[in-house]
């Protein structure tokens, strides 16, 4: 497996296709040499200062050898990374994972880029596999997964305390493959199955539209490597259309690499200006990531980002820069709420840990995975909308722009 090098990736969420960004991660390898063996061991690491009693630990590690009928189909390290992933599931943290080798490797296949699967973003909300957005023109997507849809089932794996890795291996697999998802919509009574084809994904990114009425649209789906770049040029279609009207679409985008957000908002904000902190509590000293200063409008540019439940990390850490920064509006529901950053340590040279160190703070202050963000105007689409056809929400973002000056004074 290849090591991981001391770098900060900085992608804001764990992107299940079911695909794999990194959510909010520092990727770091740790050179300290593999864990000593079991035989040997007394319990406590030199390198560890603690009070607590060892003992039922290997009393239990004992009782197994004593009794268990299979216990030696069971090798001595497959039982450590047993305990270890346990540990690790005690701080009940559904972002810190411990990865054996085998999960090791797949997960550096992930982040690598390999994507094959269903094409939508899964995350725990109250304890439940939630799906967070499905990626546009995805299995998942003509499928009518949604945002905030309950994944109860996974084939016929109840979900109930599965952790995202795990309910990730079981939806990803070959191309052409199936997997049967029970799942209950958001608002639904009754759980429904929904078959989807497993395909290679290709995230889509960027679209621009310049509405008849003069009202410039910029729909982002992904916040990728290649994503600043592509809205560098959207923003440039903006400035030659020359309207003063924009709406940064981020329903459904459930986010990706932080840089490109910090990227994104430093066209609206000046040098030096908040756009996001990394609140490490009392570990460290916080981190505060700021604007590089593009800031190219004045100020009589009229901005409306629209958010849903699909909305999340760095969809999240962009609304929530210009929302606070008083740059724009805020139209639609609540955002996902994800806002939390991890770090990948190489534990020995085959096992990875991800775990949780910081959370994400708007400049405001507002802990993202704590409340999400809430719009300034409260938006829902309706059933019967989406049978007309109709987007109030996009509706509602034409209307302020359109009567900004009073909305301003608001």
């Amino acid at each position: 497996m290849q090591n991981y090098s001391k770098i900060k990736y900085y992608a804001t969420t764990i992107l299940v296709i079911v695909l794999f960004f990194v959510l909010g991660i520092n990727v770091g390898y740790s050179n300290r040499p593999e864990a000593d063996k079991v035989a040997g061991v007394t319990g406590k690491d030199p390198q560890v200062e603690t009070e607590v009693d060892f003992s039922p630990f290997w009393k239990v590690w004992n009782e197994i050898n004593e009794k268990y009928p299979s216990a030696s189909q069971v090798t001595d390290q497959k039982r450590v990374y047993g305990a270890i992933s346990g540990l690790v599931e005690s701080l009940n943290d559904p972002y810190s994972v411990f990865f054996n080798p085998d999960e090791a490797k797949s997960f550096q296949e992930e982040i690598s880029g390999n994507f094959t699967g269903v094409g939508m973003e899964i995350g725990i909300k109250n304890k439940i596999l939630t799906v967070i957005a499905p990626l546009k023109d995805t299995p998942a997507y003509r499928a009518n997964i949604k945002p905030g849809d309950r994944i109860l089932k996974i084939n016929e794996t109840v979900t109930a305390g599965l952790s995202v890795e795990s309910a990730v291996k079981l939806i990803r697999g070959e191309k052409g493959t199936t997997v049967k998802l029970t799942i209950l919509h958001e608002g639904g009574e009754e759980p429904i199955e929904i078959s989807v084809v497993r395909d290679v994904i290709n995230i889509p990114t960027l679209d621009t539209e310049l509405r008849k009425d003069g009202i410039f649209v910029i729909r982002l789906y992904s916040f990728s490597a290649n994503s600043a770049g592509l809205f560098r040029n959207g923003i440039k279609k903006f400035v030659d259309s020359g309207t003063d009207k924009l709406v940064i679409d981020l329903r459904g985008n459930p986010g990706g690499y932080l840089n490109s957000a910090i990227d994104m908002a430093s066209w609206f904000l000046k040098s030096g200006t908040v756009v996001v902190t990394e609140d490490y509590g009392a570990k460290k000293e916080p981190e505060i990531f700021r604007s590089k200063g593009y800031d190219i409008f004045n100020d009589k540019l009229k901005v409306v980002i629209l958010i849903d439940s699909g909305s999340a990390s760095a969809s999240e850490i962009l609304a929530g820069a210009l929302h606070d920064n008083n740059r724009a509006k805020l139209v639609g529901t609540k955002s996902f709420g994800k806002g939390s950053v991890q770090e990948v340590v190489g534990i020995t040279k085959d096992t990875v840990l991800k775990i949780t160190v910081a959370k994400w703070l708007t400049p405001k202050g507002v802990s993202i995975s704590e409340k999400g963000l809430t719009p300034d105007y409260l938006v829902e689409i309706t059933k019967e909308d989406v049978t007309l056809k109709k987007d109030p929400q996009m509706d509602k973002a034409v209307e302020l722009l359109k009567n900004w000056t009073e909305i301003s004074k608001q």
